[in-house]
């Protein structure tokens, strides 16, 4: 299927479902399949993002399959003025192109001409250089302790990704979720800075890994992600990543990064969802970190290859991510 035709999947289900939320102001699509060619085939390691407006009530709706596209909607409760969006990396990333999939009282369509005009401004540019440092700055000091291990994981982890999206921010390109390493690994190749993409690895703990090691935990993710599958967790935000629908996502998709010889670049998606996977098992009860199933176990092998097993581990990593803040940016800056 084509991405123009994954799009207009997505634009039926609004229309059919979406327009049925409590309180919906409209909906745009976001992510790879706004940015990425309409021409090009979807790869079936990819979905389709879209943003509803609807009530706070609105759950969220997460990953599902429509009419063969897997679809991953997300509510949002309301949208600032242009300007709010023109600061906001994730908003402006996807108001700069033609997102719109319904606008039932003509704002979206009047804040995407806006921030379509003023994108590319450096100091719009630089002010969503910064939200994303925020991010960073963010996710890094709220790191808990005393958080349950996944938790505490994905604030390092993510801390320290999004350091990937302030250089694609820089370089007006896509802030990727699952491929923001090799995206990132494209740009600084682009600008004659691959040193510093090794500087990004280094930050994760995975420059030295080799392919065979990462094959490894992507296997005993595998298996925790299977396991994962069978236990119901309507409770957990992400529930809907780890179902037998997104296995080509979350599994298929880290495996074909592998095999491009991105090994090091898939280790970030690995460890996102193996702590999802964890979480998902302890909102339905069945956690342990000790053992209990052996997927904890792997979870911690992989921690540790990555210089993160323990709160102490982690908190020198994310230290050392503040730290390097500096080059960051003039990096960016470097970029815009």
């Amino acid at each position: 299927m084509r991405i123009d035709q994954a799009r207009q999947l997505a634009r039926r289900w609004v229309a059919e479902e979406g327009a049925r939320l409590p309180g919906f102001g409209g909906a745009f699509l976001t992510g790879s399949a706004l940015w990425a060619d309409p021409d090009a085939e979807l790869p079936p390691t990819s979905d389709v993002d879209v943003m509803v407006l609807a009530d706070p009530s609105a759950a969220r709706i997460g990953k599902f399959l429509y009419e063969g596209v897997l679809l991953e909607v997300s509510c949002l409760p309301g949208l600032g003025s242009a300007h709010d969006v023109l600061g906001d990396y994730h908003l402006a990333g996807s108001f700069h192109l033609p997102c719109v999939l319904a606008d039932p009282t003509g704002r979206l369509t009047e804040v995407q001409r806006i921030v379509a005009r003023d994108f590319a401004e450096r100091p719009w540019i630089l002010a969503r250089c910064g939200h994303a440092m925020d991010r960073v700055r963010a996710w890094i000091t709220g790191m808990d302790a005393s958080a349950p291990l996944h938790d505490q994981v994905t604030s390092w982890l993510f801390g320290t990704g999004v350091t990937t999206h302030v250089l694609l921010v820089a370089g007006l390109r896509n802030p990727t979720v699952r491929t923001r390493y090799a995206a990132v690994r494209d740009l600084l190749a682009e600008h004659g800075r691959h040193d510093y993409h090794e500087v990004l690895l280094d930050l994760m703990g995975c420059a030295e890994l080799s392919p065979e090691r990462v094959e490894l935990h992507l296997s005993a993710l595998e298996r925790a992600f299977d396991a994962a599958t069978a236990v119901q967790a309507p409770s957990y935000r992400f529930a809907s990543d780890i179902t037998a629908a997104s296995r080509p996502v979350a599994i298929d998709g880290s495996r074909e990064l592998i095999r491009r010889g991105l090994h090091r670049e898939a280790v970030f998606w690995v460890v996102a969802t193996y702590a999802r996977c964890l979480a998902k098992r302890a909102a339905a009860g069945v956690s342990g970190y000790s053992g209990y199933s052996g997927h904890e176990d792997g979870f911690m092998e992989l921690l540790g290859d990555l210089g993160a097993a323990t709160a102490a581990d982690r908190r020198r990593r994310g230290d050392r991510v503040l730290a390097a803040l500096p080059g960051l940016r003039e990096t960016a800056l470097s970029l815009c």
